[in-house]
């Protein structure tokens, strides 16, 4: 199954002045199969280690950190001979459980600089609130998601309709529209778990993937109790069956009575932030004034709540697969909470963006999303289909005079002065699309 952050490995890998990096994600997004791949298709040799499953790994790093007696150490573990550090990769699985090895790749950096380090961790932005010694400095950073639609699209076997879209012209997209339309709604009920995608395309029947999801959003709650204290276990369950509820609200700001009647913040920020540090949720915050730098207008205590992934959030849901593929009316409700989703699954994936929403005081306007490009300020109004009246854009549009603002939905592409018009399914060309309009 192809992966687009190989070519960001493959850029790594050639940079003269690298330095170890860190591949971040959730569990099951396919961060061992993506270094496994990386490894065996572009080294002589992989050492791969799993922290978790190896307990004779972890006592390599237990001694001293000396980098040359480490490897001598993998390598008798590996069996293969006598490591090559400028011809091997190195992948260290589920880092986060051995803390040492953590802690060693400053070594790496600094004693054997054209060696090639990989750590792969689910939970370690959890583990890094706790006494880890964390090489700061030291280290390169990856994320990685679930399958975004461009690679849902290639794994379908339409490699075409992904190249469409990123070359950048989306009117070649145009005479594609129900195609496109008809995959993006597959994509809402399979969603990018790997695992998900593989059940669905291996056989054919969304019902196959719905079984793969609700097994794994049973192991994220079973690894709750595994890495989190005993009193906040109740607290992470709560935070994380209220996500269907969060959004399907009108608005979509988080509630914390929807948590549990009564609860209050404090009760449950360590939770979310939890839940965040593990990648099983994200904040999208609310800004006051769409003004640079956009942090400084964040408020601190209203945000949306997104799930890892959108067929996650159908399966929590319990939605039928074939209403959400037919667009059965009586999901007409679910449908918008859906739609943001996957457009916040999107921007989140294309990096860089770090979405937040605007509102007006009072709640009389709200605009779904907004994101910087080019240090331009742009405003993105979501609708689930073709429906496109956007008063609460239009408002936005007249405070702040933006250079270019985008509504996106179920439709064609379009553009006019001031206003982009991006079909959901093209989200990934939100950067190029700009380009064209002239603004970024």
């Amino acid at each position: 199954m192809e992966r687009l952050a190989l070519e960001a490995l493959l850029r790594w890998r050639t940079r003269s002045r690298r330095k170890p990096l860190i591949l971040r994600g959730a569990r099951q997004v396919g961060k061992t199969w993506l270094l496994r791949e990386f490894g065996e298709s572009h080294f002589a040799r992989l050492v791969y280690v799993n922290f978790d499953e190896m307990a004779a790994a972890r006592e390599i790093f237990e001694q001293d950190l000396d980098v040359g007696r480490i490897l001598a150490g993998l390598a008798l573990l590996d069996g293969g001979g006598p490591i090559d550090p400028t011809a091997t990769l190195i992948a260290l699985d589920e880092i986060q459980e051995a803390p040492r090895a953590l802690t060693a790749l400053k070594y790496f950096a600094e004693r054997l600089p054209d060696s090639f380090v990989v750590g792969a961790g689910s939970l370690l932005g959890v583990a890094l609130h706790g006494a880890t010694s964390f090489p700061v400095g030291k280290v390169e950073f990856l994320d990685l998601y679930p399958l975004s639609f461009l690679e849902f699209c290639i794994a379908s076997g339409r490699r075409d309709l992904s190249e469409a879209i990123t070359a950048g012209d989306l009117r070649l997209t145009i005479p594609l529209h129900t195609v496109y339309a008809d995959l993006l709604r597959q994509y809402y009920v399979v969603g990018g778990m790997p695992e998900a995608v593989a059940a669905y395309l291996d056989t054919g029947d969304m019902y196959e993937a719905r079984h793969i999801q609700s097994q794994l959003l049973i192991a994220y709650e079973q690894d709750f109790s595994k890495h989190a204290s005993t009193a906040e276990v109740p607290r992470l369950r709560q935070v994380f069956t209220s996500l269907p509820s969060q959004l399907a609200r009108e608005n979509r700001k988080f509630v914390y009575g929807l948590v549990r009647t009564g609860a209050r913040a404090r009760e449950y920020e360590t939770a979310i932030n939890w839940l965040c540090d593990a990648g099983m949720t994200h904040q999208v915050r609310r800004i006051t004034a769409p003004l640079l730098p956009i942090a400084a207008y964040a408020d601190t205590k209203a945000f949306k709540l997104f799930g890892l992934d959108v067929g996650l959030l159908a399966a929590a849901a319990r939605l039928d697969p074939q209403i959400v593929v037919e667009g059965n009316r009586v999901f007409t409700e679910f449908k918008g909470a859906l739609t943001e989703q996957y457009v916040a699954q999107q921007l989140i994936a294309m990096g860089r963006l770090d979405p937040h929403y605007w509102s007006a005081e009072g709640g009389t306007a709200e605009v779904d999303f907004v994101v910087v490009q080019d240090s331009q300020v742009i405003p993105i109004e979501v609708k689930a289909e073709t429906n496109t009246k956007a008063k609460s854009l239009r408002r936005y549009q007249d405070l702040y005079r933006p250079s270019l603002a985008v509504r996106t939905a179920m439709v064609p592409y379009g553009a006019t002065p001031g206003l982009l018009s991006l079909p959901l399914y093209a989200l990934p060309a939100l950067t190029a699309a700009a380009e064209m309009a002239g603004v970024a």
